[in-house]
């Protein structure tokens, strides 16, 4: 069997002519840049969100880079991010002068720890960013709480989690990334939702930040010409948004393939206690932009050579936490500080986990797991 970590090919083929298209209209149109393509994909999005506003940029980490400049913070200033995760989140604090605090995670959901947050604010702190990692929300509720108590902002990392949503304790739910002041997302070509190139979006529901964020995604610039705050160039394509757009409509079919997958995995295992299955938490829904498994006493190298060996492809995601990574390394840090994050850079494992994933492959792969492990 090919089987793929994510397989771009065969869903491409089954909304091939959608695809096709959308592509051949924009080359019809040579509105290439912030052309209608782009504008009906935001108000698409708008729409399938439940968003005011939602601003097209080049790729997730400009979104993350610019909501954090349209909070005004100032060098020295800290912000909250958790050290489990890609390093996007961690790296655009960096650049604009701010200080990173790092902190643990959740074992169960590997989201931003509340009572590791609690204990890392200082005067210091401005904002929060919490990472809704693999596809399913952090604790929003106590979050935004803690947010509010401290005149905090939060910022949104929700690049692996569209299409997942949080319930408050109200009954009242909410899309990922249209909780906090500012959400941002990537629509890199593997996440639930992603273009054939680079891609991302800021979402929020302030109409104050949204203008600023426009402007400063364009060169600063409100009225063309007239640059009223330093800014940047950081744009969505029409193919691009032509190629999102039809894939949107088919997002909420994607996201029920994943989680059909994770359920066959997750009784596939359920019986192996070398195995430790995803939780879903109980507030949010899960999208699987990956599929991650604790391993328990288990040679993880030597399993990834036996699934390689089957045709099978693994990933670890992530094998060095940021506070360990040379680029982010501080005095204030050493090993053993984020016991859980470190743990789990040791034992997680990630199997292939795309729509177009079948029973017979689902099988192949639970089998050559289980025949490691057993």
């Amino acid at each position: 069997m090919n089987i793929q970590m994510v397989d771009l090919q065969r869903q491409y083929q089954k909304i091939k002519s959608e695809v096709d298209k959308g592509i051949q209209d924009v080359i019809d149109t040579t509105s290439f840049i912030k052309g209608p393509k782009v504008k009906e994909f935001q108000q698409n999005l708008e729409a399938y969100l439940g968003v005011k506003h939602v601003i097209p940029v080049g790729n997730g980490t400009d979104a993350l880079q610019i909501a954090l400049m349209a909070l005004d913070l100032q060098p020295g200033d800290e912000v909250i991010t958790p050290t489990f995760t890609f390093i996007a989140t961690a790296e655009v604090v960096a650049v604009l002068g701010l200080t990173p605090v790092l902190v643990d995670v959740d074992p169960a959901t590997f989201c931003l720890s509340i009572e590791a947050v609690k204990k890392a604010i200082t005067p210091k702190t401005k904002a929060i960013v919490p990472v809704h990692l693999f596809g399913q929300n952090a604790d929003m509720e106590a979050l935004i709480a803690l947010a509010k108590e401290n005149n905090l902002s939060i910022v949104e990392d929700a690049c692996q989690s569209i299409g997942s949503s949080y319930t408050f304790s109200n009954g009242k739910s909410a899309m990922s990334g249209c909780m906090g002041d500012i959400g941002c997302t990537s629509f890199f070509p593997s996440k639930n939702l992603g273009c054939y190139g680079d891609g991302g979006a800021i979402l929020t529901n302030n109409d104050i930040l949204a203008e600023k964020m426009r402007a400063i995604a364009n060169h600063g610039m409100k009225v063309r010409y007239q640059h009223d705050v330093v800014g940047v160039n950081s744009r969505l394509d029409s193919i691009q948004a032509a190629v999102l757009d039809v894939k949107l409509k088919h997002l909420d079919s994607y996201n029920a393939s994943r989680l059909q997958a994770a359920k066959y995995y997750n009784n596939a295992f359920q019986n192996c206690e070398k195995i430790v299955t995803p939780i879903t938490a109980s507030n949010s829904t899960h999208v699987f932009h990956q599929y991650t498994i604790k391993l328990i006493d288990v040679d993880r190298e030597a399993l990834q050579q036996h699934l390689a060996s089957k045709g099978i492809p693994s990933m670890v995601y992530y094998p060095i936490s940021l506070h360990l990574q040379k680029a982010y390394q501080n005095a204030r840090y050493k090993v053993g500080d984020f016991p859980i994050a470190e743990e789990l850079s040791k034992v997680v494992l990630s199997l292939p986990m795309h729509t177009e994933l079948t029973e017979d492959e689902l099988k192949h792969i639970a089998h050559a797991v289980l025949e490691f492990l057993l």
